[in-house]
């Protein structure tokens, strides 16, 4: 019996001390809701002062930043000026240093070969209107062209009577007479040439 009233007083605490655990439990629930509940109330005007500050934040962070812009580009844009302008002398300095070297090795510059070209083509020009002059002039004196193939010819013919005494004088000497023979024909092949 001893065992039995040692279970009954035993199931006494148990149930006064499951009554008191599920008191203190309501207790901490009931607290945990007037916090959120006061939480919320005050979490609200917390929120709408964060927001009023965060704004008035905003607008002066706002000012100074587009004034930390602006001088930023007025920087950048100076800077960019000046780099330029260092940039163009290096680059003309450069140029000049080029040009100075390929003059000293004998290399033209395109104005140089420019130049040139226009020389050429005036030449080119004068070369045509002397052609065209000569044409002129030798269609109004054919009878002159003819006297001087004529001469032409009878001091090749003498050139030829007189090399072949000198050859058959001195045959060892046949190559040199030869060789001024040669020399002979040279103007006359020149004038073959302008005609064409």
């Amino acid at each position: 019996m001893t065992e039995k009233l040692g279970q009954v007083a035993a199931s006494l605490s148990e149930q006064q001390m499951a009554k008191q655990v599920m008191e203190s439990a309501q207790q901490i629930w009931l607290a945990g809701l007037g916090a959120f509940s006061k939480t919320q109330v005050q979490g609200k005007k917390v929120f709408e002062t964060l927001v009023k500050r965060g704004e008035a934040l905003e607008s002066r962070t706002r000012h100074v930043a587009e004034a930390t812009i602006e001088t930023a580009r007025d920087q950048a844009s100076k800077t960019i000026e000046a780099a330029s302008g260092k940039f163009d002398k290096l680059e003309q300095v450069f140029e000049e240093r080029v040009h100075k070297s390929l003059n000293r090795l004998g290399v033209l510059t395109s104005k140089d070969v420019e130049l040139l070209s226009a020389q050429v083509a005036e030449l080119a020009d004068s070369v045509r209107a002397l052609l065209a002059q000569e044409k002129r002039t030798s269609v109004t004196r054919p009878a002159a062209k003819k006297v001087v193939a004529a001469k032409v010819v009878a001091k090749k013919a003498a050139a030829k009577k007189a090399v072949a005494k000198t050859a058959a004088a001195k045959k060892p000497t046949a190559r040199k007479a030869f060789a001024k023979k040669a020399f002979a024909k040279k103007p006359a092949a020149r004038k073959v040439a302008r005609k064409k």
